[in-house]
């Protein structure tokens, strides 16, 4: 199967800007058009591993990330994604294009892909393992999620979203860009000079943000689902010495409820996924300042479990 990498960069932004591409993203197929540099130049970049449809067909989502009419044309330009047709959000500064992408993909997986319990979490696996990495903004989680893959022995299963499969509740990988925030842009990039990133983009409703390449291995193993063994919610302190904490199953239970986006909507199916998730895994909750503390901890953790 041919990957975007096959395409030129003229290439690309002519199918972009005309009859779209059939982009997969794990188990997802998106038909993708886009006439904004901004759009082609980031899955040039970011999405190079990964593999186009050859020939028009079914699609998951169909995405469309165009500059708004009218005066926005020329004057404060402005981006307007679409999802069938539709805007379900309101236009950005056409700068934040490529960021808008990957927020509309999460919001396109989070709000249809109900044969998953949905939690917001980071999620990574390891000699067979699957670790979740569930925590609020500000936390420290993709910065350590992307230390874990960059230079950790990790799997990037997703960054932003934990699929459990009701069906047999394993994880179903969803591996695409880390999205970093401010300050973790130059932590990151100063501690994994080889990573790929995209460019910063700045005064976005969450600050300053950039993306991450996905590690090519994860996206060659997106089709391989995991089970997980481990639950760790983690918080930066500056300054801290790692600290591991066990946590009760029930503390952890009530927690990642909370961090789950469809939780209520599957009723008793979402319970019992979840129930069944916190049974088999181990949960802690970590402190943590500094990324070789955190990755030597995770590692253990990656032994214990398997």
């Amino acid at each position: 199967m041919a990957t975007v990498s096959s395409l030129s960069a003229a290439e690309l932004r002519g199918r972009l800007a005309g009859p779209g591409i059939y982009l997969r993203t794990g188990s997802f197929v998106t038909l993708l058009r886009s006439s904004v540099a901004h759009v082609a130049d980031g899955i040039g970049l970011l999405y190079a591993d990964y593999p186009l449809q050859d020939a028009p067909g079914f699609a998951d989502f169909h995405v469309n990330l165009d500059q708004a009419g009218g005066l926005r044309r020329w004057f404060r330009r402005q981006v307007v994604f679409k999802n069938d047709g539709h805007a379900p959000f309101k236009p950005l500064p056409l700068d934040q294009a490529f960021p808008m992408f990957e927020w509309s993909m999460n919001w396109c997986v989070s709000s249809r892909a109900h044969d998953c319990l949905i939690i917001h979490a980071a999620v990574i696996e390891r000699d067979g393992v699957a670790a979740l990495l569930p925590a609020p903004p500000g936390s420290g989680k993709s910065t350590l999620c992307a230390a874990l893959v960059l230079r950790g022995g990790w799997r990037l299963l997703s960054d932003e979203l934990t699929l459990v499969r009701l069906s047999d509740g394993l994880i179903e990988p969803l591996p695409r860009p880390v999205s970093l925030k401010n300050a973790s842009i130059e932590v990151i990039r100063a501690w994994a000079p080889e990573a790929v990133f995209s460019r910063a983009v700045h005064d976005t409703n969450k600050g300053t943000v950039a993306h991450v390449k996905a590690p090519s291995a994860s996206v060659a193993r997106a089709h391989e689902a995991a089970r997980a063994g481990l639950i760790v919610f983690p918080q930066y302190v500056a300054g801290s010495s790692a600290v591991l904490e066990p946590m009760a199953r029930g503390r952890a239970f009530m927690q990642v409820a909370d961090n789950a986006f469809n939780y209520s909507t599957l009723g008793g199916a979402g319970f019992d996924a979840l129930g069944e998730l916190v049974a088999g895994s181990a949960s802690y909750r970590f402190r943590y300042a500094s990324l070789d503390e955190a990755i030597d901890t995770f590692a253990r953790l990656a032994a214990l479990a398997a």
